[in-house]
């Protein structure tokens, strides 16, 4: 008997301590960092993204895709090391950190990720996820599927008014001032309200064009339908 105890002493709690640690593992969750990495403009094949400075308001339908194996263990954009298995994803201009809720339109199913890296960079692709995310909502199998992604906080949890917001749709970025000055003119013009903002990457000044004025997403997103469908191609929706 008293072998019996102090066999159980000695191994028991060993035992029940990996069991409380397999039990921890099991439900995943987005995993916290402090690790905010480099959010400035970056261009990718030819074409500059502009990160957003807040996730206010942001919600999006669109397709998702995912990226496992063949990326594991590589740095991600925000200087952390990728896992295939984290609940995390790669956005183009939300900000590292954000708390995105990703719904797959088609199982119902939803996930929590943590964003960490930029991408996709495939056109009509709004998300990339994890092997894990992929996975939690069904789409690990079929690549891709139709999402609702929509901005939940960022890393310190603070809440995100997902209804209201300021934004603006740009429309242009030059590295010729006349040529913005030109573009805002004419879209003047025609009654928008534009603004120019400038900034300075790698010693080239860039002179980006914007029309202001938009108070919901919904409402900037048609207004970015709009123009592209009058010519505008690179038209892309930024909070400011």
């Amino acid at each position: 008997m008293g072998y019996n105890m102090i066999y159980f002493r000695k191994y028991g709690l060993m035992i029940l301590a990996v069991l409380f640690l397999l039990a921890s593992c099991a439900t995943k969750a987005p995993e916290p960092s402090s690790r905010t990495g480099v959010q400035k403009p970056y261009k990718v094949f030819g074409k500059w993204y502009y990160p957003i400075p807040d996730a206010s308001g942001y919600r999006e339908k669109g397709i998702a895709s995912w990226y496992g194996s063949k990326f594991h263990g590589k740095t991600t954009a925000n200087g952390e090391k990728y896992n295939m298995h984290a609940m995390t994803a790669a956005h183009k201009t939300l900000p590292f950190g954000t708390l995105v809720e990703v719904r797959c339109t088609e199982t119902g199913k939803k996930v929590q990720v943590r964003i960490n890296d930029r991408g996709p960079f495939v056109r009509g692709r709004i998300i990339d996820l994890s092997y894990a995310a992929a996975k939690a909502i069904g789409l690990d199998k079929k690549g891709v599927g139709p999402v609702d992604v929509r901005a939940l906080a960022s890393e310190n949890r603070r809440p995100v008014d997902l209804k209201k917001g300021n934004f603006a749709v740009q429309l242009g970025a030059f590295t010729e001032k006349n040529n913005a000055d030109r573009l805002a003119l004419n879209l003047k013009k025609e009654g928008y309200r534009t603004r120019i903002l400038s900034h300075r990457q790698d010693g080239t000044f860039f002179y980006r064009v914007r029309v202001t004025g938009y108070t919901d997403l919904s409402e900037a997103k048609n207004a970015e339908n709009h123009f592209r469908n009058k010519g505008y191609e690179g038209a892309m929706t930024v909070a400011e």
